[in-house]
């Protein structure tokens, strides 16, 4: 076997995985399971299915392929022979990428690299699914059971991503249907996670500037650095959009609709060297998004100049009151009595762990905390 040598031309991962369906894997399953009803679909891991992936992206797990779904009872019967059609027949090259992927290397995260080979059955990353298997396996939830707000306070964004971002090229089982359920937080949940964002700004806002006049501008910096997080995670939160993990972080939020002014603003607190240049930043951003919060009508009008912190020498702006005025707006009790509790938000607000963040299978212990 060959090492791959992939084309100079850049095609992004969505749209070479939409044409390798069409145009290689679906007259295969027409030809030999023509009766068959499925969805083909980029979901899941990987930067192709966020649409962020270049030339860097090619050198793991990228490269032509599609996740198959069937209904329950077709996958247990057809799910093995689909697989061996697909080795067989498949094109050994498609737009000159190989088809062929190298086995797991267990020595590097069981990263798998295209391949060409000039004969033998194809080791495809066609995979078959069934949804409610996949979407256990994503978000640690069974399809079948209603959403509570404690499931989507578990989910991270990450997560959510992978199962709402990428494409679905075809579908005559319902995907789109399961899909449509997490396209974005209940209305209450998404009060909740606004009024938490709000707080986390109003715990560290002041000790920016504290840090800084206590001479510990490094603390101060790190404060700041923590705070512009916030600020991003909370715009996210204002036009709807989840956030992707820290590599797209900044990526997403440069396409945020109102990003422009406000990303030129917090670039200028993470360049600040003193905590006064750093507050005066902070201070433009803070005016920044409590006009975005008044632009969507959730409460009253908020003021949006800052104040200094109890007659510290600090300017802050939750000390208006932002996280308070979005909590009275909630209506379903069970957020409601979420609510009662510390405003500590979502999982990726209340940690930054990748191991717990990334995977789902903590979701059900975590949910002990919104009890």
């Amino acid at each position: 076997m060959k090492q791959t040598n992939l084309k100079r031309d850049f095609t992004p991962g969505l749209k070479l995985c939409e044409q390798f369906y069409w145009e290689a894997v679906r007259p295969i399953l027409d030809a030999h399971f023509p009766q068959l009803p499925h969805a083909a679909a980029l979901l899941g891991d990987g930067s192709e299915v966020l649409g962020f992936d270049d030339r860097m992206s090619t050198d793991h797990h990228w490269g032509p392929r599609v996740l198959i779904f069937l209904h329950d009872p077709d996958h247990q019967q057809y799910a093995p022979v689909i697989q061996e059609a697909l080795a067989n027949n498949l094109p050994y090259e498609f737009q000159g990428h190989p088809t062929n992927f190298s086995q797991p290397n267990p020595d590097d995260n069981n990263v798998q690299l295209l391949q060409a080979i000039d004969g033998g059955p194809v080791n495809h990353r066609v995979p078959t699914h069934t949804m409610r298997r996949f979407f256990s396996e994503q978000l640690s939830f069974d399809i079948e059971a209603e959403l509570q707000p404690a499931d989507w306070l578990t989910f991270s964004e990450q997560r959510l991503l992978s199962v709402t971002a990428g494409a679905i090229y075809h579908d005559d089982i319902g995907l789109r249907a399961v899909q449509a359920r997490f396209a974005y937080y209940p209305h209450d949940v998404w009060l909740y996670l606004l009024a938490a964002g709000w707080t986390r700004i109003g715990q560290e806002e002041h000790l920016m500037g504290r840090a800084g006049l206590a001479g510990d501008e490094v603390g101060s910096a790190l404060i700041g650095a923590r705070l512009v997080r916030d600020i991003m995670r909370l715009c996210f939160l204002m036009e709807k959009t989840y956030a992707p993990y820290p590599k797209w972080f900044g990526t997403a939020f440069k396409r945020l609709s109102r990003a422009d002014d406000l990303w030129l603003v917090l670039k200028q607190v993470l360049r600040a060297e003193t905590w006064q240049a750093r507050e005066r930043y902070l201070a433009e951003a803070y005016r920044y998004i409590a006009a975005m919060h008044n632009a969507l009508n959730l409460t009253g009008p908020m003021p949006e100049q800052t104040i200094p912190f109890y007659g510290r020498p600090f300017q802050v702006i939750e000390l208006h009151g932002f996280a308070a005025a979005l909590v009275q707006q909630i209506q379903d009790p069970d957020v409601q009595q979420i609510a009662r509790l510390p405003l500590i938000g979502g999982i990726d607000q209340f940690s930054d762990s990748t191991d717990l963040v990334s995977n789902p299978s903590w979701s059900p212990v975590l949910k002990q905390l919104y009890q």
